[in-house]
């Protein structure tokens, strides 16, 4: 039986709960969270995603207010670590240095040099830490990079993608809409992007970073200073136009969207979270393809990867702690070319 702890009970920490609840041999021994009335708290809906969204029923969970003693006191052999973003270094550090497996949010650090911390201490330990960039987990996401990555369309012509949200503000003391503490919607939104185009591209040579600001993730006000939308042309060493477009700038009404459209020599990839089916394949020849894409959700395939791998499975990388360090190094250069208007190496 894998023994699993959750460090923060937020939107995400649920979503987590959920999907380790619906694994077998999975027994969630412990909840860790600052909020004293989180037993109330777990009976309230939140967030905008389906799946975290409903009441969370935990009697029979050990709680903990002190993540030390959760660890002492329960000692899991893994934990799912959904802290906000400037906790991640040090409580994933400390939990890998107890002896634990950590699966730990995206993004992986609100720095490069936190991120270098992390690896060195995974390195260090032999424990097996993953930052979970669930797009790359995400059916559909999956099913075009794999679409991608076959070459039976060609090489891909261009490809844009897009992550469009109202300010969240469902968090404890809002503290996503404290860049100090989540790095902002560019570090906690945007990089879902960032990576897949990583995942699928690789890091690219420079980014060009076009971006606007406004009031605490809402619309622009005066005196702010808060990157509410990002566009990002990512540059490569061939003629691909690679752009992502994210926003913590829509309307309390709108909600969320995202959506993606890779062109192929040969053949357009569309997807749109909004829309049925929500992936098409338009070949140059023949009619529109629905293409098959695999059952779940990118939370709960990620985590059962992570629960494959701690258990010493034969399972594929899908991600690596480089390459979440990279996200974050993408990201960083995107913010200095909005600020800097201008474009920003990378290599």
């Amino acid at each position: 039986m894998l023994k699993v702890g959750i460090a923060g009970f937020g939107f995400m920490g649920r979503m987590h709960y959920k999907c380790w609840k619906a694994l077998d041999g999975v027994e969630i021994v412990a909840l860790c969270d600052s909020n004293p009335n989180i037993v109330d708290a777990a009976a309230k809906a939140i967030g905008n995603i389906e799946g975290a969204d409903a009441v969370a029923e935990i009697s029979g969970v050990a709680i903990f207010a002190d993540f030390d003693e959760m660890l002492r006191e329960t000692q899991p052999d893994a934990i799912s670590l959904t802290l906000p973003t400037y906790l991640h270094a040090d409580y994933s550090i400390k939990a890998l240095e107890s002896g634990v497996h950590v699966l730990c949010e995206k993004p992986m650090a609100l720095s490069v040099h936190d991120c270098e911390r992390m690896t060195a201490a995974a390195k260090s330990t032999g424990k097996t830490l993953q930052i979970g960039h669930c797009i790359r987990f995400w059916p559909e996401y999956v099913t075009a990079k794999q679409i991608v990555d076959s070459g039976r369309y060609g090489k891909v012509i261009a490809a844009t993608f897009q992550r469009l949200a109202s300010a969240p503000t469902w968090s404890h003391d809002n503290w996503f809409l404290d860049e100090k503490l989540s790095g902002g919607m560019a570090l906690d939104l945007h990089i879902h992007d960032t990576d897949f185009v990583q995942y699928l591209f690789g890091v690219p040579l420079a980014v060009c970073s076009f971006g606007a600001r406004g009031s605490r993730g809402g619309p622009s006000g005066a005196g702010s200073t808060d990157l509410t939308h990002i566009v990002t042309q990512y540059i490569y060493d061939d003629e691909k136009v690679v752009t992502a477009e994210g926003s913590w700038a829509m309307m309390p009404g709108f909600g969320f969207e995202m959506s993606f459209n890779i062109i192929l020599e040969e053949a357009t990839i569309v997807y749109d979270l909004t829309r049925s089916p929500m992936l098409k394949l338009y070949p140059e020849q023949g009619p529109l393809i629905a293409p098959e894409v695999p059952q779940g959700d990118g939370y709960s395939r990620q985590i059962h990867h992570f629960a494959s791998l701690i258990r010493g499975e034969n399972v594929p990388p899908v991600t690596t702690l480089e390459q979440s360090l990279n996200s974050v190094k993408i990201v960083e250069a995107e913010k200095e070319s909005a600020s800097r208007k201008q474009q920003i190496p990378l290599k």
